[in-house]
């Protein structure tokens, strides 16, 4: 049987592992990725994190790396940065122009890799996300949950994904280096990918799932409040990240211009012999006055922080795609 990847265009693979006290699953899954791509013809390395494991996780992995070859590196954390920075700190360390995420607790199956990758380059994606379309967790504290999440990120951000949690996924380097993940930003890449590049080169693609065998889950239901923390920092990035003062600007606005008109209406009862002092509406049009100022000078102070963004990091707020008809004109 011909091998996937044997269709597809030169290329170097790193698959990116984020673990933490997961020692009884880190030499399994050394084994699980180097059985998955022992045939792969593309020149390939598995990069793990470990996030600072309290257990024998670093030790276990170094170890057992050392006994299957060089592709395998190992990157040890300080401590625990939690798996966003984890995932980020692979992902630097990750020398390939096409990038594979997972989980390293076994859930996610390596055997999967080709066929994202096989899409991925085929029909010139930038990312394939991975669809647990047959999960194997418990339907109440996990299932439920994320299929509550997924609906409504896909209702705000407009992506069509049915599972953004799930870890495995492929990228294009170049396009995945030009966010940087911080906070709890791993759920939400596609999302941040889309302020990047066209959700038209978005794919997602069913993989296999399997129960967890070994090791307790790192989740709980804590994680919703995160996940709506989240959500809101996304839609902003989304929709006003090179106009930032748009958005402050629009509610500064409709809040002063409502105070302003409380303000016409006390005016013009004062005038006509009226009382006002005493009444609540007021103070109500004093500090929606306040609150619009406040909102507005909110928004400079934004645009100017978005100008020295770009300034120092991109130097522009847009994107150049790599290959695509770029020439000098002659």
């Amino acid at each position: 049987m011909t091998h996937p990847a044997l269709l597809l265009p030169a290329h170097r693979l790193s698959v990116v592992v984020p673990m933490y006290n997961e020692v009884e699953n880190a030499a399994p899954l050394i084994d699980a990725v180097q059985a998955a791509l022992a045939s792969y013809p593309q020149p390939w390395e598995l990069i793990v994190v470990d996030d600072g494991s309290r257990d024998a996780t670093a030790a276990t992995l170094r170890r057992h790396a050392r006994t299957v070859g060089d592709h395998i590196r190992v990157v040890q954390l300080a401590r625990n940065f939690r798996q966003t920075a984890a995932m980020q700190a692979g992902i630097d360390a990750a020398t390939g122009d096409v990038i594979v995420t997972m989980d390293g607790d076994l859930q996610n199956d390596p055997r999967d890799i080709p066929r994202l990758v096989q899409r991925l380059l085929t029909e010139d994606l930038d990312i394939v996300a991975g669809w647990r379309h047959q999960r194997q967790d418990g339907f109440w504290l996990r299932k439920l949950p994320s299929q509550l999440a997924n609906r409504l990120i896909r209702r705000i951000t407009g992506l069509p994904f049915h599972d953004l949690g799930c870890s495995l996924k492929a990228f294009r380097a170049d396009v995945l280096r030009e966010v940087r993940l911080y906070g709890e930003m791993h759920r939400f890449i596609p999302a941040w990918l889309s302020t990047v590049t066209s959700p038209a080169r978005m794919a997602e693609e069913p993989v296999e799932h399997f129960a967890r065998t070994h090791g307790t889950s790192k989740y709980g239901l804590s994680r919703t409040l995160r996940v709506l923390v989240d959500l809101l920092a996304v839609t902003f990035f989304q929709r006003f990240a090179a106009r930032p003062g748009h958005f402050f600007g629009v509610i500064g606005l409709a809040v002063g211009g409502l105070g302003l008109g409380i303000l016409g209406y006390l005016g013009v009862l004062k005038l006509l012999g009226e009382s006002i002092g005493g009444r609540p509406l007021l103070s109500l049009g004093f500090f929606c006055v306040i609150g619009g100022l406040q909102f507005l000078t909110t928004g400079v102070l934004a645009e100017l922080l978005i100008r020295i963004y770009y300034g120092a990091r991109h130097g522009q707020p847009y994107v150049v795609r790599r290959g695509a008809g770029d020439g000098d004109g002659a």
